[in-house]
């Protein structure tokens, strides 16, 4: 049997995207995961809602959740909710046995953004998955010339932030680290992922330069920086936005 959470880590450059499968039926998710990994996907897999949202909350970009709503201990409308609650706005295609038009709706109006009933055809579940990736890239295309979160505002191709309406001065490295945790809130960053994204493979220093660039921007982002509303530390794994 594959692993209940990847078929394979996913790569930090990958050409399609990634998929998170949440289905607690061990056939349905491998089937579904070797199926979408043939087309050029990574793929993680989550047997239980807690599961799942254990992976929604880690720094690994996911860019589609296909989600069925029978889950053990959080049921699939739960967790959009909650997904959706945090601000997270990563596609997600609702899997069902109940298919009434009812039932759609309510899958919709918790914050799916399609809704597939069983059983179905495997090459109907990866064109919704294809155009669902394709409104999603589009999206951020659209949404690719500011980049929102609060009180900050982000203009990536003028290199310019505002917080509260007034313009602030970030040096590249802040600016970068900036644009990574608006690009995914509320996503935890470790030192090791910053230093890789940041700096690069090639940094040769203490990470602790981390710390220290956080701290600078605390200083230019929050009321008070000792009390911070953004950027937030999450004891022993690292930092996120909100």
């Amino acid at each position: 049997m594959l692993s209940t959470e990847a078929l394979k880590p996913p790569q930090p450059e990958y050409a399609l995207g990634s998929i998170l499968v949440v289905e607690d039926e061990d056939t349905i998710r491998e089937t579904i995961g070797l199926a979408l990994q043939e087309e050029g996907y990574d793929i993680l897999l989550a047997e239980d809602g807690y599961s799942a949202l254990s992976i929604a909350h880690r720094a690994i970009p996911i860019d589609l959740i296909i989600l069925d709503i029978m889950l053990p201990y959080i049921n699939g409308l739960d967790f959009c909710r909650m997904l959706r609650h945090e601000g997270n706005s990563v596609p997600v295609l609702m899997l069902s046995a109940k298919g009434s038009e009812s039932d759609r709706i309510v899958g919709l109006e918790v914050g799916a953004d399609d809704y597939l009933t069983k059983p179905f055809g495997m090459g109907e579940l990866v064109a919704r998955c294809r155009a669902l990736m394709r409104r999603r890239r589009f999206d951020l295309q659209v949404q690719g010339n500011v980049l929102k979160f609060g009180d900050i505002s982000m203009y990536p191709q003028e290199c310019r932030v505002m917080v509260r309406g007034e313009e602030i001065s970030l040096s590249p490295k802040e600016f970068r680290i900036l644009e990574l945790f608006m690009e995914h809130p509320r996503r935890v960053w470790s030192r090791e992922q910053l230093l890789e994204k940041i700096w690069g493979t090639d940094f040769v220093g203490d990470s602790k330069t981390v710390d220290v660039h956080i701290r600078w921007l605390r200083e230019k982002l929050e009321s008070d920086p000792s009390d911070p509303k953004y950027l937030l530390t999450v004891r022993g794994f690292g930092y996120r936005l909100g």
